[in-house]
């Protein structure tokens, strides 16, 4: 059984990176099944040769699985083994992960491409860095980010961007979904509701409109999809902090 690890024990600092890698390796072989089996932090398993199975679900490569913690899990190979690579990783930015779609709340397999192998590469270089708890900690976030949600876009947000700018955005009924599976598509893609999701799209827009063009903060809300410009002003400076005439003078060269 064949294989590596290494640990690491992050300092304050590092936690605050929102993300800290405590732990990664690989093995091959004949290797034991985990039994219910609950982690005091996170980890995320990568197998790329054999069979096996995770929570009952079948695991056929390349596949990848999160670990949440807490949470009790078991998975293995079959009898002729498999070839894993694994790391463990907490912090308060997986969190935040699980909230925005890319963490499931249980161990679910999931099927990724050949090259999640070449992110986990990345991970093992980082751990040979001066400063590995840095290094680790944001190939980490490229991982969680790369394969936490399929990279093709749902043709359910292609719809919603492209009519984000209109005073009434697409409907549900326009999209042959009921409300409920709108919702439901939205939240797995984008980890907030449809109204939620639009309202970033309009502000992004807002913003670039503001920082690139001489319109003026009535001619960008309307642009932008907001009838009323005083609306437009308060969802703004809501979420941005500033009101859309300082936004632009920030970004503006004299």
């Amino acid at each position: 059984m064949p294989g590596w690890s290494r640990y690491l024990t992050p300092a304050a600092a590092h936690w605050g990176l929102g993300l800290v890698c405590l732990g990664a390796g690989g093995q091959s072989g004949r290797i034991g099944t985990v039994r219910e089996r609950v982690l005091s932090s996170h980890a995320v398993v990568l197998v790329t040769a054999g069979r096996g199975r995770c929570n009952d679900r079948p695991v056929v490569p390349p596949t990848l699985f999160h670990l949440p913690a807490g949470v009790p899990h078991t998975y293995g190979p079959d009898e002729h083994g498999w070839s894993e690579q694994w790391a463990l990783y907490d912090g308060p930015a997986a969190h935040a992960y699980a909230e925005l779609g890319y963490l499931p709340a249980e161990a679910t397999p999931m099927a990724v491409a050949a090259s999640a192998v070449l992110l986990f590469t990345r991970l093992r270089r980082a751990l040979d860095r001066p400063d590995p708890e840095t290094a680790s900690a944001a190939a980490l976030h490229e991982l969680i980010t790369a394969l936490g949600r399929p990279q093709t876009e749902h043709p359910v947000l292609v719809a919603l961007a492209r009519n984000s700018a209109l005073p009434l955005p697409v409907t549900a009924r326009e999209l042959g979904l009921t409300a409920e599976k709108l919702r439901d598509i939205v939240r797995q893609q984008t980890g907030h509701g449809p109204k939620e999701y639009v309202q970033r799209l309009r502000i992004n827009r807002a913003k670039e409109l503001l920082a690139e063009t001489d319109l003026t903060v009535v001619a960008v809300s309307r642009r932008t999809g907001f009838n009323d410009p005083g609306y437009f002003t308060r969802q703004f400076t809501r979420r941005t902090g500033v009101t859309p005439s300082a936004f632009r003078a920030q970004q503006r060269r004299a």
